[in-house]
């Protein structure tokens, strides 16, 4: 499975990072590198449930930044 992020900087500095293939997975971060680790653990979780539920199966899971 590959995702991809998309990044995007608010007014006050702060970043957003969501990964469009996986609803309501989209995080801040203070900084691009911080919203990067914080919405691929996000969605790693995510990925587990849906395993656990047995809901998905996986064999490989990588991200890329857009």
């Amino acid at each position: 499975m590959n995702f991809s992020i998309e990044f995007e900087r608010e007014n006050d500095g702060r970043w957003i990072a969501e990964i469009p293939q996986l609803p309501g997975v989209m995080v801040y971060g203070a900084t691009r590198d911080e919203a990067q680790s914080r919405v691929e653990a996000l969605a790693l979780r995510v990925l587990a449930d849906q395993i656990e539920d047995s809901a998905l199966q996986v064999e490989s899971i990588s991200f890329a930044a857009a």
